[in-house]
């Protein structure tokens, strides 16, 4: 009995000594948050949304007859995600690629809702403001789960297009599910290391070698940005899963699914029941791509959602 409460007592000291190590290193100083100001580029315009200031970039005209599209992006990056498809939709729409609160070069306040039904809201306020009608949702990842909010909210949303959304399933990794502290915060630095962070892009590549050193710094930009450690560590504290698939039935606008096949995270017969959850959706799957089918598959991507508009004509 004896020997077995030591076992026990000396494996408590064991975790409680782990988890003080954890937290010293959550919590250890790293290197200088810069000013966005210092990190935005030309390209970049920003537009302040209920008190949340937002990046977005822009190509294509905005003029009558042709579609507006707001891009969003997945969990953990920013509207770089989109640089291989935006210029290709430009000849046919309006595009305007933008981060979400907490992500990239926008705010990241401490003090705000970070789940996908407020993101969604802000994202709608932010399309008005910017003069976008009927507008199109395109959605990758965790952008697509919002995208769907968006588009069941927006009373005069036109269509959505979902790119591996995370509706079903997130591909959130499990350390990010669990609002524990010091979790949150270490889940916060983890997403603020280079390294990591590379290595975790490359494992949703069928190609890594796209996951290139000047890819990696448009991803990390984010990172260090002014308030990138306090307001990821609350955006990670709010993680949530699973309310869009019961929001789906009420997706009434057009709806199409282009889907990479080699998705290491997501089955392919998660695809088919994702188009089952939305009435009368299109799907179009791309194999040699993978959860990013967007960026590696960008050419057929493009067409397949040019090809789509002019069917659904979302700016009627």
């Amino acid at each position: 009995m004896k020997f077995l409460r030591r076992l026990v007592l000396g494996l408590l000291a064991s975790i409680a000594l782990l988890w003080l190590a954890l937290t010293a290193w959550a919590y250890w100083p790293g290197e200088p948050e810069i000013p966005v100001s210092k990190l935005a580029t030309a390209d970049d315009r920003f537009i302040v949304v209920n008190g949340t200031r937002l990046r977005y970039r822009e190509w294509g005209e905005s003029a009558p007859g042709r579609p507006d599209l707001l891009l969003l992006h997945g969990f953990g990056n920013s509207l770089q995600s989109f640089r291989e498809l935006a210029p290709r939709l430009a000849p046919h729409a309006h595009v305007i690629a933008i981060d979400m609160a907490g992500y990239g070069l926008s705010d990241k306040p401490v003090a705000f809702d970070y789940h996908n039904g407020p993101q969604a809201k802000l994202l709608i306020a932010a399309a008005h403001q910017l003069g976008l009608r009927h507008v199109v949702y395109v959605g990758h990842s965790l952008g697509g789960a919002v995208a769907l909010q968006a588009a069941v909210y927006d009373t005069d949303a036109g269509g959505l297009v979902l790119l591996n959304p995370g509706i079903i399933s997130t591909g959130v990794p499990k350390v990010v599910q669990v609002t524990l502290p010091p979790l949150p915060r270490l889940s916060a630095k983890l997403f603020g290391s280079r390294e990591f962070r590379s290595d975790f892009l490359k494992k949703s590549y069928v190609d890594p070698q796209l996951v290139t050193p000047a890819v990696i710094d448009e991803v990390m930009l984010g990172a260090r940005a002014e308030g990138y450690m306090a307001g990821m560590t609350s955006l990670m504290q709010q993680y949530s899963e699973g309310e869009e698939v019961r929001l789906a039935a009420r997706v009434k606008v057009p709806t199409l699914i282009p889907w990479g096949n080699e998705d290491r995270n997501k089955p392919r017969s998660e695809a088919d029941a994702l188009q089952q959850l939305i009435a009368g959706s299109k799907l179009v799957r791309f194999d040699g791509a993978g959860h990013y089918v967007h960026e590696e598959a960008a050419a057929g991507v493009a067409a397949a959602i040019t090809d789509w508009l002019s069917e659904v004509d979302p700016a009627r």
